[in-house]
C-alpha cells in the first residue's frame, strides 16, 4: 500500500466492528470508529470518536472534518418478537440504528470521498425474511435498496457500496439476555460464523481487488442458504 488508506467504521468497539477495524489496522489502515462505548485502548492508527448513533445532530458532528476512503456501517442491534407482541419503539430504534444512520453516514461521507471510494453496509441473512424478526429484517432489508440506489448514484466516480450479509455470527449482540428466548439456530456447517470471517469479506470489498464489484448482497451463511 504506498499510502495510508482512512476508513471510518461504526460499532467499531464490539463483534463484527471491532473485528473489521482490527483486520484493517493490521493491514496498515487509518481507522476512525463512531460508538458509544470508547475502548480501552487505542491501538496505533485507531481515533474514537464517542457517539450515539440515535442522535442524528451529534452523529453529524462526530463526523467534523472527515474525509475517509472507506465507510464500514457495522453498529447494530437485535432484537425479537412475534406478531401481537411488537413494540414500536423497537421498531424505531432499530430504523434509526441501521438505516437512518447509514442515511446520514453516506450522505455526509459520500461527497467527501475520492475516487475508488468504498461503501460497505452490514446487513443480515435475516433480511431475506425471519420468523419472529420482522422489525429486525426490515431495517437490514432497506439496506439492499439502498446499497443499490446509491451504488449506481456513484458509479461515475467509481465508489462501490455493497452489503455484507452475515448469518448468526459469535458476536456479544448474540449473546444479549435479551435475545434468551429466540437463540439463532447454527448454521450447517455445525459453528457460528467468525466476526474475523466477516471482517476478511469486508476487507477484501474495501481492497484492491474489490473495485468492480457494486451494488450487491453477498451472503455468509454458513451453509443456510442451501
Amino acid at each position: 500500500m504506498t499510502e495510508q488508506l482512512h476508513a471510518v467504521v461504526t460499532g467499531a468497539t464490539s463483534g463484527i466492528g471491532a473485528a473489521i477495524a482490527a483486520h484493517l489496522l493490521g493491514q496498515g489502515w487509518r481507522v476512525t470508529g463512531l460508538g458509544r462505548t470508547t475502548p480501552a485502548a487505542v491501538p496505533e492508527g485507531y481515533e474514537h470518536r464517542a457517539v450515539d448513533l440515535l442522535d442524528g445532530a451529534a452523529t453529524e458532528a462526530a463526523l467534523e472534518g472527515l474525509a475517509p476512503f472507506a465507510l464500514v456501517h457495522a453498529a447494530g442491534l437485535m432484537r425479537a418478537a412475534p406478531l401481537g407482541t411488537l413494540q414500536p419503539e423497537v421498531t424505531e430504534t432499530l430504523w434509526r440504528l441501521h438505516v437512518d444512520a447509514a442515511f446520514r453516514l453516506a450522505d455526509r461521507l459520500a461527497p467527501r470521498m475520492p475516487q475508488g471510494g468504498r461503501i460497505v453496509l452490514l446487513g443480515s441473512r435475516a433480511a431475506g425474511g425471519a420468523a419472529g424478526r420482522s422489525q429486525y429484517a426490515a431495517g437490514k432489508a432497506a439496506l439492499v435498496g439502498m446499497a443499490r440506489s446509491w451504488a449506481a448514484e456513484l458509479t461515475s466516480r467509481q465508489i462501490t457500496v455493497n452489503v455484507v450479509a452475515p448469518a448468526a455470527t459469535d458476536t456479544p449482540m448474540l449473546r444479549d439476555p435479551a435475545r434468551a428466548g429466540n437463540r439463532p439456530k447454527l448454521p450447517p456447517i455445525g459453528r457460528l460464523i467468525d466476526p474475523a470471517e466477516v471482517a476478511g469479506l469486508v476487507a477484501f470489498l474495501l481492497g484492491p481487488h474489490g473495485g468492480a464489484i457494486t451494488g450487491q448482497q453477498i451472503v455468509i451463511c454458513g451453509g443456510a442458504s442451501l
